[in-house]
């Protein structure tokens, strides 16, 4: 074996130094076309060639289409092509997965000269196939006017490029299927949240016109609190699938937008919201939004009877992943004796706690000037 000559060994370090460098930005890429483009920039580079193309594979035309490419003149790169049966160069490399020197293309008995080539007054080529996984993608070029030679070594370079292209190929591919089809999730699940809020409309459409036309006074007062219970998940529904990311909540807008819709249905009442701008999981928006909307509602109902005021709800961070939401108002309070264990045989304070629970957090009640009731929630364990 001959040894290399001290600009022969220069040579071939060169290329494995580009070779190397371009690996990292395979890894990396995420645009395709920006790095076909790089790949011959730099295989010319690492060639000393004048010409270098990528071309990608047509079936159903049964041709090479050159997408990427250095030293072509206008209107080649994403117009041109190439035959991509056994009687040209790239043609023949696509079909056998042999790559294919020439260097003398105007003697060449094996193959004609694309007219691409001729144009260009290409007198020697190189031609490796582009792989991988999920077939062939196409085939990478380099091509010169110049006399000289592309040999076994140059073939390792031009491999080595062409097999970094096709793994990144088929990652960028794997990562858009990937992507589509959360993009498909998301609006179905986007999709299917609308729905169920439409629908929870029309439910609690149908309890306000049972509400309306039944004479109990009783049985209205449950109706009326089973639409608003309804009407409160409906709106979480309807915040839900308008979300950026459907995993969490702003917190300061969630609370904000239904207490906007507690105002329109409690006239003359200041129901204000107080909380920061923190994102919680979804799972947490619906229990929080009833909790809320039962004790607004509660509020509302019992704590002025003799006329209006205000209802404060606020959230306030407690170190890193709690969180106390309260309710609170300036009303009559809570009785004396106030018994948390025993008010749980009515129905809103049996959905209270349940909803409490629910959301993994400790209540605590005070009823001295006014109503409090305080949740603190733990967002680690959500």
């Amino acid at each position: 074996m001959a040894e290399l000559s001290r600009s022969d060994l220069d040579y071939r370090l060169k290329q494995q130094k580009i070779l190397s460098e371009f690996g990292v930005e395979a890894l990396r890429a995420d645009d395709l076309g920006r790095l076909l483009q790089r790949a011959t920039e730099l295989c010319a580079a690492g060639m000393a060639a004048q010409f270098c193309k990528a071309l990608e594979y047509k079936p159903g035309h049964d041709t090479l289409l050159v997408i990427a490419g250095v030293g072509w003149g206008p209107n080649v790169v994403g117009h041109a092509t190439v035959g991509a049966d056994l009687a040209s160069p790239a043609g023949y490399a696509l079909k056998t997965g042999q790559p294919v020197i020439s260097n003398h293309l105007e003697n060449e008995r094996r193959f004609r000269t694309p007219q691409l080539m001729a144009e260009h007054g290409v007198r020697r080529a190189l031609n490796v196939l582009i792989r991988n996984r999920e077939g062939d993608f196409g085939v990478l070029e380099v091509d010169d006017t110049r006399e000289g030679q592309f040999d076994e070594a140059d073939i390792a370079f031009m491999q080595g490029f062409a097999n970094l292209l096709g793994g990144a190929i088929e990652r960028q591919r794997a990562e858009a299927r990937l992507q589509a089809a959360l993009d498909r999730q998301e609006l179905l699940t986007r999709e299917m949240s609308h729905r169920v809020k439409n629908s929870l409309a029309t439910v609690a459409g149908l309890l306000s016109l049972q509400a309306r036309t039944t004479e109990n006074l009783q049985a209205r007062e449950a109706l009326t609190d089973a639409r608003s219970r309804v009407e409160a998940v409906a709106q979480v529904h309807d915040q839900l699938w308008r979300q950026p990311d459907l995993a969490a909540v702003d917190l300061a807008g969630f609370l904000e937008t239904l207490c906007e819709k507690l105002r329109e249905s409690a006239p003359g009442h200041a129901i204000t919201c107080q909380a920061p701008a923190m994102a919680i999981p979804a799972d947490l928006a619906i229990p929080l939004g009833l909790f809320v909307n039962e004790l607004v509602t509660n509020a509302v109902k019992h704590a002025y009877p003799d006329g209006h005021g205000p209802v404060r709800v606020a959230a306030v961070p407690e170190g890193a992943d709690k969180v106390r939401l309260s309710v609170q108002d300036d009303g009559v309070g809570l009785p004396a004796d106030f018994d948390t264990a025993a008010a749980r045989r009515s129905l809103g304070m049996r959905v209270i706690h349940g909803l409490s629970r629910q959301l993994g957090g400790e209540l605590a009640v005070s009823g001295e000037a006014g109503a409090c009731f305080a949740l603190t929630i733990d967002l680690s364990r959500a």
